[in-house]
């Protein structure tokens, strides 16, 4: 939430390499806890960000990976994207994909212009109530 208390938004564009995963793990961290989620969401919403980076991270073409963090109290969304190889798409039977699923309300993979794009979305009030 920005500090009027509206939807926001943070953009975030990292090396594809698993140095820098950390970066947008602390980012989801801070911007839950900034919205009320609790201390268990919070850490599933960055084990789901570490899992959605994780798996885009040998994919990525050109070596960048672009993360969109989306804040709409309750609500917090974060498209985690990168450009792929043609026809590439995230193995929905994995483990990997199985954790990120199971952390958050919803998550789902798609591909527009070469880039794909994981999105996973949480709610604060949901979480609580879990």
């Amino acid at each position: 939430m920005s500090s009027t208390g509206t939807a926001a938004e943070v953009r975030l564009s990292i090396p594809a390499d698993s140095a820098y995963i950390a970066v947008p793990r602390s980012v989801v961290g801070n911007l839950a806890a900034r919205n009320d989620f609790t201390v268990d969401a919070i850490d599933d919403l960055r084990i789901a960000v570490d899992e959605a980076c994780s798996l885009l991270l040998p994919q990525a073409t050109d070596g960048v990976l672009e993360c969109v963090f989306a804040i709409s109290p309750p609500q917090l969304t974060v498209r985690t994207s990168a450009a792929v190889p043609a026809g590439w798409m995230p193995d929905t039977d994995s483990f990997g994909w199985t954790v990120l699923t199971a952390l958050v309300e919803s998550a789902a993979a798609e591909t527009l212009d070469g880039r794909l794009t994981i999105t996973v979305t949480a709610t604060a009030t949901a979480a609580e109530k879990a």
